[in-house]
């Protein structure tokens, strides 16, 4: 008997089905950031921009300098993660010989991006940029007092949209058109309402013009506040939670954009209850929005069982958003994503209809110690049957490609 074998039997007591669990995990795509790549740099041929209050630390060798660098990182990436995945691409992560400015992208500068995707097998996601160049460095874009302004970044907003739409229309996978922006101030503001009128009105023009949802979604992304607008970010959660039921978009929840005490996977529900879909951004809020690679703990479980036991998998979509700069950054999409993928197999293999039951019933002790007991149970075991039959490595094999790759490409764009 293998260790898979008797993890199985193990879970059968409990009327767990690993094997249906591990047909269930395999389907669930986790869209995967490019910007821990590169540091949140992107590949623009221009310089002079701020950082808009995005900043990756650290210093470890091997970042990638190019799309084609990038792009061989997440291969090997994706190739260490069990299951088939999507990627999740900034508008500054063009790919051309061109320099256009925002408002004039347009598909053809990632038409790299979509071949790759297409002989790779990934779906894409899209983001506009509105941080990291001269017209964001006061911190306000679509909410800008200056009309001119606002003109520019609802034009690269929607030319974003045509580019996600038609990402999705070519790989045949809707794409998530994630919109955040950084506006907010420094020190207490007089006027919050005008700013936040000014952003109503400039994601209205952004968003006016009806795309097949068949080949994209938008969604839209709160924050708490960043670096540089600590008294007053305007496009808070209550925000976009108001606009994105009133306008029926995805709205994205971040676990780093909240206060650190306020639970992400207690808003799923809730939120569920009002809007059609979700799109989830999983990080590790360290302190705050410090965007620390995922690591298997307690907020993550909990995501992940909520996103279960509600029913919530068929709608939402999980991406990854941090960014770490001190480690390997391949070994940290590798183990942020399969983090994920363990805290949604531990909760697809809870027994949901036992522990319903005892919570209809009242039963709260019945409750906490079947909870309890499953901490017990050899989930390790089940994931390594996941990866066995996913052909990707697992322990001292995963440990060992990750530093052979990491040593090569620290040699290659170092020397």
């Amino acid at each position: 008997m293998t260790q898979y074998d008797s993890a199985r039997d193990q879970f059968a007591q409990w009327g767990v089905d690993t094997d249906a669990a591990l047909a269930q995990l395999a389907k669930i795509a986790i869209s995967v950031h490019c910007w821990q790549g590169d540091d949140v740099r992107g590949f623009e041929r221009r310089t002079g921009s701020s950082g808009g209050g995005i900043q990756a630390t650290g210093d470890h060798p091997g970042r990638a300098r190019t799309p084609d660098e990038l792009r061989a990182d997440l291969e090997f990436a994706f190739g260490q993660i069990p299951g088939q995945h999507r990627l999740n691409l900034h508008a500054c992560y063009l790919d051309t010989d061109q320099t256009p400015e925002r408002d004039e992208l347009d598909l053809s500068h990632f038409t790299p991006w979509v071949d790759w995707a297409r002989d790779q097998g990934l779906g894409l996601d899209f983001n506009p940029t509105f941080f990291a160049h001269a017209k964001a460095d006061d911190n306000l874009t679509l909410s800008h007092p200056d009309a001119g302004i606002r003109d520019f970044w609802v034009e690269h907003g929607r030319r974003c949209r045509d580019i996600a739409a038609g990402m999705g229309a070519a790989l045949g996978s809707s794409a998530a058109n994630n919109i955040w922006v950084p506006d907010g101030y420094k020190d207490t503001p007089i006027d919050r309402m005008a700013a936040r009128r000014r952003l109503e009105q400039s994601l209205d023009r952004m968003l006016a013009d009806p795309l097949d949802p068949a080949h994209m979604r938008d969604a839209v992304e709160s924050k708490l506040f960043g670096i540089g607008v600590e008294a007053c970010t305007i496009g808070s959660h209550e925000f976009y939670m108001g606009y994105a039921i009133r306008k029926g978009l995805m709205l994205c929840l971040d676990m780093g954009h909240f206060h650190p005490t306020e639970s992400v996977a207690d808003k799923l529900s809730a939120v569920a209850l009002s809007v059609d879909e979700l799109l989830l951004h999983v990080s590790r809020p360290m302190r705050w929005d410090s965007d620390h690679v995922v690591t298997l703990n307690d907020d993550v479980l909990a995501v992940a069982q909520e996103l279960v036991s509600a029913g919530l998998l068929g709608r939402t979509r999980i991406g990854l958003d941090f960014f770490d700069a001190t480690i390997s950054r391949t070994a940290a999409w590798v183990i942020g994503t399969r983090n994920m993928q363990k805290a949604l197999l531990r909760a697809l293999l809870l027994p949901m209809d036992q522990l319903r039951s005892a919570e209809n019933g009242l039963d709260f002790t019945t409750r906490l110690i079947v909870t309890e007991e499953f901490h017990d149970l050899p989930f390790g075991a089940v994931w390594q049957e996941f990866c066995a039959r996913h052909d990707v490595p697992n322990g001292q094999a995963l440990l060992g490609g990750l530093d052979s790759y990491q040593r090569g490409v620290a040699t290659s764009r170092n020397a």
